[in-house]
């Protein structure tokens, strides 16, 4: 009934914008018949790759299995047939950005990435150049600053204030202020500093939507970089020249895409299974026509060159700058199903799309806001633009966001991600392969990133606390078949685990933290106690540990837990998902006598190994007993083939970064906190938690019921149970 009300209240404010009224679906009907497989999972990661439908695969199939597909590089029947469509679908692209085909020309590219690297690489860069570009861009926008240094081009990151581009612009006044952060040089890789000459070229970049925090750039930059109506904060001048523009619409495009018309970028890349799910490893370079002849592509091959002679240092190119810029034969087959895509989009409408995406990130971006623990403290951070009053063009149909206990501590943006995924909600962490956004929205200084690298932390790692701070974010997005079932179970998800709400007569459990109700005066009900009622140590990680009454505490945890692991010869870690047999393999460990005792059903002796046998050099982190051939030749007769025993120890990195002048020298030592555990040295389990297992399990077949369960407990996204089935089959755990 309260989610009753609750939509009721959403479709009062939203409700023109939700749904798609007017169209020949609307969203119910929408999710009903196209997106079945959406029945039980709440998916919020379109940012990252939206969903194709089942009318759109469909047609693709039919298409496929109905017309007959040849090499374009020919002049056969079905070769021609292919021309006939690429060529339909390169005008269908630039409709699409209403790009005039007498201004704009349409590459395909394996990606936006791809479509991002060929500029950089043919862009025609000198050292007089400068490539410019805002803080939030993407990593594949950052990649093309190689290609600039390199030629000894300058680069530099910039802030652009908000709200500072009017539609307007004035005369004699600045249209924009611009906030440069460090200039870059590498004047070694010129060839010296040349004189400037008219031929100079500059170029700047932004993303039509920042993929971190949702915030939709106004596209008047490109006018107002292209026109040079713009202030630069600083000693820094903008080198004279040519500037052009690049738009990074990979992620915008999906709901709104740039009006080429009005904003003349020079180039613009897109990526397609961003805008309708499949198909995947196709995108598009837009780029304006007068601007061809300036690309300067190195390498040639099949398909870009018009002539050439084997023996003798002669190529001519072609004249279209397709053909010109696309190496080898295009994948045809994938640019043949755009047509399918584009039907779903037109469909609906764009704008249609924009209203209805947006309307649903307006409401939980403000529901977020909103949230408070039983205290009055704000449980949710919100990143990007925090105004209850956003304008849809202001910001996209993503929410990046992170959580804070009551205390002012930060749930972890990985720990949020796992229980997500335990209640079905499909969502993004991290800092989505955007350093800039990341490190701005969160406060990260140079210092902070650097001592996060030097601790370990990378890319989709568990590393999302250090120092008391995020490394990155939690993303939801949402896309065009999203509902406001979706976001409603996302909200009632986050205020059920990470908000804490008043409850009479509570207290804090000081075991738990989470509120306890004691019992009332002459209530028969017993006090609930916690206690710890079983150790388990688990020495190699997946195969079977052992009992204990004590046991020490070390700084990775439990001493010697999941100290060893095995490996394939190949590297790849062995556990009871690969190799089910694990959990037959036995282990002890005797502190007295320092020594590390295994037993499996498939070897007649006891292996046991000194704990102190092992020699690790200086700067490793694992230790192979390349010396103790007997010991790998006994696991690999229990478990089956070739592996090898590997043991996690202490280790000092030394780890400094120096490159920018101007950011102070990080160099310390650095010491392994952690064996080999999935992200918690500790893990706890309920003796109900397993009861429940265990009644699952016995109604459940084929497999018979466990007949005891030996746990540890449980991690945010895996827990260690020792399994002990009846001899005759072991099942595959995933």
């Amino acid at each position: 009934m309260a989610t009753d009300l609750e939509k009721e209240r959403f479709l009062n404010e939203f409700g023109r914008d939700y749904g798609y009224p007017g169209a020949p679906k609307n969203i119910d009907d929408l999710r009903d018949n196209e997106f079945k497989r959406l029945k039980e999972v709440v998916y919020l990661d379109h940012a990252g790759a939206t969903l194709y439908s089942e009318s759109q695969m469909e047609a693709v199939f039919r298409d496929f299995n109905s017309t007959l597909y040849g090499n374009p590089h020919s002049q056969n029947n079905s070769s021609l047939m292919t021309s006939d469509i690429v060529g339909e679908a390169r005008l269908q692209v630039l409709d699409f950005f209403n790009a005039s085909p007498g201004e704009y020309k349409c590459v395909f590219t394996s990606g936006a990435t791809a479509a991002l690297k060929l500029v950089g690489e043919t862009f025609p860069w000198s050292n007089q150049s400068t490539f410019m570009y805002t803080m939030e861009n993407h990593n594949s926008v950052l990649g093309i600053r190689e290609y600039a240094l390199r030629e000894g081009a300058a680069a530099i990151a910039v802030d652009i204030e908000a709200n500072a581009i009017h539609n307007q612009r004035f005369s004699g006044k600045s249209a924009v202020n611009i906030t440069p952060h460090h200039v870059q040089l590498r004047r070694e890789a010129g060839c010296g500093k040349k004189e400037f000459t008219s031929n100079t070229y500059n170029l700047f970049a932004f993303p039509s939507e920042c993929n971190f925090s949702g915030q939709r750039f106004n596209l008047e930059l490109v006018n107002v970089f292209k026109e040079g109506s713009y202030e630069i904060s600083g000693p820094f001048t903008l080198q004279r020249g040519h500037c052009m523009v690049l738009i990074d619409a990979a992620k915008g495009s999906a709901t709104t895409s740039p009006d080429l018309s009005k904003y003349k970028a020079d180039f613009v890349v897109c990526s397609f299974y961003k805008l309708f799910g499949y198909p995947t490893g196709i995108g598009a370079l837009i780029i304006r026509n007068e601007h061809a002849n300036l690309l300067k592509k190195t390498y040639f091959s099949g398909g870009t060159v018009a002539a050439s002679i084997a023996d003798i240092d002669f190529y001519k190119k072609r004249d279209d700058i397709e053909e010109y810029l696309e190496d080898g034969t295009i994948s045809f087959l994938s640019i043949a199903s755009l047509r399918h895509g584009f039907k779903v989009l037109n469909d609906l409408t764009m704008p249609a799309i924009s209203r209805h995406v947006g309307s649903l990130a307006m409401y939980v971006r403000r529901s977020f806001m909103s949230m408070t623990h039983v205290g009055g403290q704000s449980a949710c951070v919100v990143y990007g633009l925090n105004c209850l009053e956003l304008l849809p063009s202001e910001m996209g149909p993503t929410v990046s966001f992170n959580l804070k206990r009551p205390d002012g501590s930060w749930f972890g943006y990985r720990e949020v991600e796992k229980l997500a995924s335990l209640s079905s909600i499909q969502l993004r962490t991290g800092c989505f392969c955007n350093p800039g956004a990341c490190a701005k929205h969160l406060g990260l200084s140079h210092s902070d990133l650097l001592s996060n690298v030097e601790a370990g932390h990378v890319c989709w790692d568990d590393h999302d606390i250090l120092n008391g701070k995020p490394t990155g974010a939690v993303r939801v997005s949402f896309g065009y078949m999203s509902t406001f079932e979706d976001a409603q179970k996302l909200l009632k998800f986050i205020e059920s685990t990470f908000v804490s709400f008043p409850a009479p007569c509570t207290y804090l459990d000081p075991v738990s933290e989470r509120p306890f109700h004691p019992p009332l005066e002459d209530d028969d009900r017993v006090t609930a106690r916690y206690f710890l009622k079983s150790i388990m140590v688990y020495p190699i990680k997946s195969c079977a540990g052992f009992n204990v009454e004590s046991w020490p505490v070390s700084g990775a945890g439990l001493l010697h837990d999941r100290e060893w692991l095995l490996k394939r010869l190949s590297g790849e870690i062995l556990t009871q998902k690969k190799v089910p047999h694990m959990c037959y393999i036995t282990t002890s460990i005797d502190l007295k006598l320092g020594a590390l005792s295994v037993e499996s059903p498939r070897c007649t002796e006891k292996l046991q190994i000194l704990i102190s046998d092992s020699s690790v050099a200086e700067g490793e982190q694992m230790n192979r007993y390349n010396q103790r051939n007997d010991i790998d030749n006994w696991f690999s007769c229990a478990i089956g083939f070739p592996c090898t025993l590997v043991r996690s120890s202490a280790s000092e990195n030394y780890l400094c970064s120096n490159r920018v002048k101007s950011i102070p020298r990080i160099c310390r030592d650095l010491h392994t906190r952690l064996n080999f555990v999935n992200e918690g040295q500790y893990l706890l389990i309920s003796e109900a938690s397993v009861i429940d297992l265990n009644s699952r399990v016995k109604s459940s077949k084929p497999y018979a019921p466990l007949r005891n369960i030996k746990c540890s407990s449980i991690n945010r996204d895996s827990f260690y149970l020792e399994f002990c089935y009846p001899t005759s089959s072991i099942p595959n755990i995933e």
